[in-house]
């Protein structure tokens, strides 16, 4: 288990994103579909077009950590696009 610092926030994006992404790819979403900072400290969570992997971006202050999940039966529960973010 990874703790997050109390008042961390975990942003679900909603729709698809193109899993080939990486680091760059996924922090320029960020910036431009959700209008927030990558490197804010909050969890940002991406769903692949076939809903079996995720991806998490997360930065600890000292750099990015990109975190991939990766189901070998069944698909992770989305919100449809017209919500574009969520956040818990």
């Amino acid at each position: 288990m990874i703790p997050l610092p109390s008042g961390t926030k975990i942003w679900l994006v909603a729709g698809i994103t193109d899993m080939r992404n990486g680091f760059n790819g996924l922090a320029a979403k960020v910036q431009t579909t959700l209008k927030d900072d990558p490197m804010s400290g909050h969890v940002f969570i991406f769903r692949g077009r076939n809903g079996s992997q995720v991806k998490l971006l997360w930065s600890t202050g000292d750099g990015l950590c990109l975190l991939t999940k990766r189901l070998e039966r069944g698909r992770f529960a989305w919100p449809s696009a017209r919500y574009e973010q969520l956040t818990s």
